[in-house]
């Protein structure tokens, strides 16, 4: 609608008070800012249109209905309902729009859950559908549930399924919501997040405990420390002191009767090496061998 005012503002705020609206839900086009003559003036005129307000399901459809031409495929999305959660379902030629194990779909449900969640404080969940395929989809999770809890009970072991999305993880949740023999959680990161059922009679295989993990080997020697080799108290190693300098005869390596303690081995007397005295002290007299024993100890020929 077109509104008019001595000045733009004053046409706009005209029109925005005759629609009922503000200024962020309006569109505003200006057709002429008008001006002034000498004589009189020309007024200003203002194009108000309210902006289409659009639900949270209805913005996501509007999102997948722009996302399909570039997809390659002529889906139309339609919203089936708005109340507890948001539906909406896939029609016309919805070839390849699943994808392997619902790969595809599972993607545009997160995208649309995302636009549609936009400004909002709490979460609103969005279910995104094609020919049933989810509800046949949640009915095979809910019997895959209840035969893999049954078959955690009968062997007293954790069992663990193939990662899922959040709203598969969350069909199988409730399905064992419950079951009174095993308890569930899920476990790893995203993509690879998965459900694990643990049965109450959970048994303890190679010393593992219910929680699947190795346990402890009892409280006996916890506190102890661990130990390597003699303990106790370290005894210093022997030292053995050098002879003094002064001592005669000696080299620091006698074995003299005589000579420092803790140098004697055996009965043995006398030098062992050469003498190691200070060079300026006269060497010790060397009696000379007699004749005797000359001839006795270094003759050839006698025997």
């Amino acid at each position: 609608m077109e509104f008019q005012g001595k000045t733009v503002e004053e046409a706009i705020e005209t029109g925005l008070a005759e629609l009922g609206i503000s200024r962020d839900d309006a569109e505003i086009t200006v057709v002429d800012p008008g001006k002034k003559k000498l004589f009189g003036s020309v007024p200003a005129r203002v194009e108000i249109v309210a902006k289409e307000k659009l639900s949270d399901g209805q913005r996501a459809v509007r999102f997948l209905a722009g996302l399909f031409p570039f997809l390659g495929t002529e889906a139309e999305p339609v919203l089936a309902s708005e109340d507890e959660k948001i539906r909406i379902n896939l029609e016309g030629e919805t070839k390849g729009i699943i994808g392997r194990r619902g790969e595809v779909i599972d993607a545009l449900q997160v995208l649309a859950g995302a636009v549609a969640n936009i400004g909002r404080k709490e979460y609103k969940r969005v279910v995104v559908d094609c020919g049933n395929y989810r509800e046949e989809r949640e009915e095979t999770l809910r019997r895959l549930a209840q035969k893999l809890a049954a078959k955690a009970v009968r062997i007293g072991k954790r069992v663990r399924l193939e990662p899922m999305n959040p709203y598969e993880r969350r069909i199988i949740h409730s399905a064992l919501l419950e079951n009174e023999e095993v308890t569930t959680r899920s476990e790893g990161k995203e993509p690879a997040r998965y459900v694990v059922i643990t049965p109450k009679n959970l048994k303890s295989f190679g010393g593992r405990n219910k929680n699947g993990r190795r346990g402890q080997r009892g409280d006996q020697g916890r506190d102890k420390p661990r130990t390597k080799g003699f303990r106790g108290e370290k005894k210093p190693y022997p030292k053995h002191e050098l002879p003094a300098e002064s001592t005669p005869e000696t080299s620091g390596t006698s074995f003299s009767r005589g000579g420092t303690p803790g140098y004697k081995k055996g009965g043995f007397t006398g030098f062992f090496g050469t003498y190691l005295g200070k060079s300026e002290d006269p060497a010790p007299a060397q009696a000379e061998p007699s004749e005797e024993s000359k001839g006795t100890l270094f003759d050839p020929d006698k025997d």
